[in-house]
Formats: structure tokens, sequence, C-alpha cells
């Protein structure tokens, strides 16, 4: 493996990369302290696969994609699951004469002597990249319900089906449905009831799949041991309960946010994954350009003023917020927030749980923390006139206050303001700038192609303006689509990325919110003193091949609720 001082002399002599990216990556590499080779990967100054090619002459050995091979099961099997985790090996094919191996680590000779033992053959060293066999461990990964069956089994032993008298594993049941889910990087675990069996599903990127099905005598099991696991109480059935549970995991300690609902079948549980990696993104990991990023900082450099992140339920709006303060973070400043809940512990913040039963509500929470002396306020989402009205004063005493509000889109955030009864001339003097933003699915890079598209087709659905302003004149344009692939569970979409609007209130705009304009005038000004809408910014990652035409009508053309 290369060091970030090798990494950099390498592509620097392959001419690959100027003095000007290597010092951009190498700073994004110690802000989001990764290593230098991620960084390049990750701002797309360098693909995955063009760095590992050149790391292969570097390494005097041939370069492989495993991604881009179909491996019969019986030669990736060669090599263990466990042991191509630990090792970052991979078997890819084997011949009367051979066994090709790839490595992440060439100089590994210990799985080299280890395959050729098993095997009686001798093998041959590819280089692959540690993302490239990252990806294809997945596909040593057995179907959940095939591993629930044989769980069951081994659970039962001989018995052929599940009675009340049989003692099924439910421990290790409920391990396998939350590692599972967190492999999958599903955000949600819902365990339905219905009639005759219960039904698991995971939303992964914002949609639900059918995971599992299971009979549905083992449904109370299953809910009784996650109550337990979540200090709720096991003899209650009729009314809805909420909790939280942890679980160890190889990789982190996971959170889980617990729901519970009685439902005509029985009762339907919920559980939210609280993934600490999933807060970890910087905002230009998140889809921010440029141009608004540096809007943004601006704005959180000041000493005071609000910053609003606003959208629908689910857009990223909290974790945009969690982005800023990891930047803005330090041990000088004291970082107050008030939730509703605290999902993620953010390191040497102060944070308030919202709690209802002991009227600590966001407006109480808001009051006590002004007492605590803070430089930087986060509140969860600003509900009421009260929550406002605070917020809105603390912003004009010399703190910075972050909060997220539910409207259609940045500009209506004024309005709304002004709805819950801050005056005019308070929201333009306080508010510094207005985050709107909707979450879209990435494409699979795995089974990403290229497809051409008229104007006229783009007219169905898109405005002239739009088209030109953001894809040029053009005849016909280049999009991308993924076909399907077991990467992306043949969807065609892996991940996902923001598509951002940031308004920021300039001086023009702040005599228009004196003025008590609506949403529309405002931006029209907002737009023509250069703010890149949502939509506009979509069609920019359509272009790349980020995301598709289909989820970027989809999330900016949603009505508001």
């Amino acid at each position: 493996m290369l060091d970030d001082a090798q990494i950099e002399k390498l592509l620097t002599q392959a001419g690959k990369l100027t003095a000007a990216q290597i010092k951009t990556a190498r700073a994004y590499a110690t802000e989001n302290k990764i290593s230098l080779r991620d960084a390049i990967v990750k701002q797309e100054l360098m693909s995955d696969e063009d760095i590992g090619l050149i790391e292969s002459t570097a390494f005097k050995t041939p370069f492989i994609v495993l991604t881009k091979l179909s491996i019969p099961t019986d030669v990736i099997n060669i090599i263990p699951e466990h042991v191509a985790q630990k090792q970052q090996a991979v078997a890819f094919e084997r011949t009367e004469k051979e066994v090709k191996v790839a490595l992440a680590d060439v100089s590994n000779k210990n799985i080299v002597k280890v395959v050729s033992k098993k095997t009686g053959l001798p093998v041959t060293v590819y280089y692959a990249t540690l993302q490239d066999i990252k990806n294809v461990v997945v596909m040593y990964r057995q179907d959940l319900q095939k591993k629930f069956e044989r769980l069951l089994h081994e659970g039962l032993g001989s018995k052929a089906q599940t009675t009340e008298t049989t003692d099924p594993p439910i421990e290790k049941i409920v391990n396998l449905l939350i590692s599972s889910a967190y492999e999958e990087k599903a955000s949600d675990i819902h365990i339905e009831p219905k009639e005759g069996e219960s039904l698991v599903r995971f939303r992964v990127d914002g949609i639900l799949y059918d995971t599992l099905s299971f009979p549905l005598q083992l449904h109370d099991r299953i809910v009784t041991r996650i109550k337990v696991l979540s200090n709720l109480r096991t003899d209650e059935h009729l009314n809805a309960q909420d909790g939280k549970m942890q679980m160890a995991l190889k990789e982190e300690n996971l959170n889980l946010r617990v729901s519970i609902l009685p439902i005509v079948d029985g009762e339907k549980i919920v559980m939210r994954l609280l993934s600490s990696k999933s807060r970890s993104y910087s905002l230009t990991d998140l889809g921010m350009n440029e141009k608004d990023l540096d809007k943004l900082t601006r704005a959180f450099n000041k000493p005071n003023g609000m910053i609003l992140s606003t959208g629908p339920t689910g857009s990223g709006k909290t974790t945009s917020i969690y982005a800023i303060i990891k930047v803005i973070n330090s041990r000088d400043r004291n970082i107050t927030t008030v939730e509703d809940p605290v999902e993620y512990k953010v390191e040497g913040a102060n944070q308030v749980q919202v709690n209802m039963k002991t009227n600590l509500t966001f407006a109480n929470g808001l009051r006590s923390i002004l007492r605590q002396d803070p430089d930087y306020i986060f509140v969860g989402e600003i509900r009421d006139n009260e929550t406002a009205g605070i917020a809105v004063n603390a912003a004009l005493t010399g703190h910075l206050v972050f909060s997220t509000l539910h409207t259609n889109d940045a500009a209506s955030a004024i309005p709304r303001l002004i709805d819950m009864k801050v005056e005019p001339f308070l929201v333009a003097s306080t508010v510094n700038v207005v985050v709107g933003q909707r979450l879209v699915r990435k494409i699979c890079t795995d089974c990403r192609y290229a497809y051409s598209v008229s104007k006229d087709e783009l007219l169905k659905n898109l405005s002239s303006e739009d088209i030109s302003e953001s894809l040029g004149d053009k005849k016909e344009v280049q999009f991308y689509q993924g076909k399907g692939c077991p990467h992306c569970h043949f969807s065609g979409y892996r991940g996902r990325i923001g598509i951002f609007e940031v308004f920021e209130i300039t001086k023009e705009i702040r005599k228009l919110v004196s003025q008590k304009q609506d949403a529309d005038i405002i931006l029209a000004a907002a737009k023509k003193e250069g703010m890149t809408t949502m939509l506009a910014d979509g069609l920019e990652k359509v272009s790349k091949g980020l995301t598709t035409m289909e989820e970027v009508l989809r999330a900016t053309k949603v009505e508001s609720g």
C-alpha cells in the first residue's frame, strides 16, 4: 500500500494532476481525516480505477477490475468471506493450471500460500484497488431470506416447522436483521405483521424494499426481544411506545430509534438506524457546489445571525447542519443544541433533548440555552411562533443560530417566519442565508451507461429557459442511467446526493423582505442575483452523470404538504 507522499509523487510524475489539484485534495484529506488517495477520488479529480492502473504499474503487477467480471460462486468461495475481508483478497479465476487472485496489498505472501495449498495450484497475483475488492465482497452475501431460514433450521434442529413449543434463536434473528440492514446501508427497518406472515422491509436510499418474510408466530417473540433491548414495556400491546437501543457491530456501536405501533394485525415495529457514519459527511460530500459553498461559508463565519435549512421530512436538513457544525466546532466555542430527538452525539457540543412531559419544549430549551453563554445555537426545528421569536432575538443579540423549517423552497422560509409573527425588519436583519435542499438517488457507477435525449423530449417536462440555462442549446444532450446490477439490487441507483439552492440575504433582498413582498418576487430577485435553484443544480448533476432526470423531477416537483 502506498502512503500519501508516494501517491502524490506517483500521480505527479504520471502528469495526471496539477500542483493546484494536489494542494486542494491534500487540504480536503486533512479536513476530513482521510487519505490523499480517497480525497482525490471523492473530489472526482481521478477515478479509483484510473489511480489503480497507475499503482499497478508501480507495483509491476497486472491490474484487474473485479466489478467488471462475472466470478463463479465456486471460484470466489476459494477464499472465504471473512478471510477475503481481512486479507483484502479475492479469487476470481481458476483453470487447470492456475488460480488468479486479486490483492489490495500485492506483498501479502501469506494468502498466496494458503490459496496455493488449498487448491494445489500455483497462484498468479493481480492488483485490485481496496474499494474494488470491498464492492466485490458483497457477492459473498447470501440472500437474507436464505440466511434467516438456515438460522431458523439450526435453532429448530430436526423439526420441520415452527410451532408454539419450538425455541427459535430470536436473539440471533434480531441481530441478523439489524446487521443486514446496516450492511445494505438501510436507514430504517420495518417489521409488519400481516395475515399469516410477518414482512420485513428495508428503506434504502429513500425507497422501501420487501426483504424478508417469516412465520407470524415468530412475530410476537421478535417484538418482545426488541422491547427488552429498548427498555420498553413487554406487557403493553395496545399503546404506541418509543425507545432506543444500541447494538455492537464490527464497524461501530450502532444506535437505533425504535417505534412500536399497534395495528390491526398486531404490533408494527420501525427501527431507525442512527449510524454515526451517515453524519460524518462534509458539505462537498453531500453535493454542494463551490459557488453555494462559498455563500454558506461566508454566512457561518459571521459572528451572529441565522442560518436556516429548509425542505420536507427526510431531505437531509439536519445532516447539512451537522456538516456545518463539524466545520465550526472547536474547543474555544460553546455549541449548544436543543433537538427532538438528539440522534447523533457531537463531540464537544452540549445537546439538550426536548421532553414534552417535563415541559422542556424547543422554546423553553432555547430560553435556558441563552443563559448558558453559547456562541452557536442549533434549534432542531422552528415549529411555532414562540420558538421563532426567541431564535430571532438570540440571533440579534450576538449569537449564530442554526435551525430547520418545513418549507417547499428556500425563498418561502422568509414569509413563513413572518407568518410566525416575526416582524419583517427583524427577519431581514437576522437571517444570513437559507439553504433549500432535496435528496436524489445517485446512479450506480457499476452499471451506468450513457444515452441521448432530444431537446423536444426535454420540453415535455422543462421550460426552454431551464433547458438552455442548465444544459445549453444543443439539439441533443447526453444523460446517464443505471441498467441494474447486483451492487444496486438491480435498481440502477446506489447512494444519495443532495441538490441545493443557497439563498443569500443580500441588501436588495433585505429591502424586499422589509416591504413584505411575497416569496415569488423574492425568489425572482434572488435568481436575478445569481442564485442557482434546486432544479438547476439537479440538472447540472444530471449532465455530470450523477443522477437521472426522473430523480430530479421527482424531488423538485413535490407539492407542498
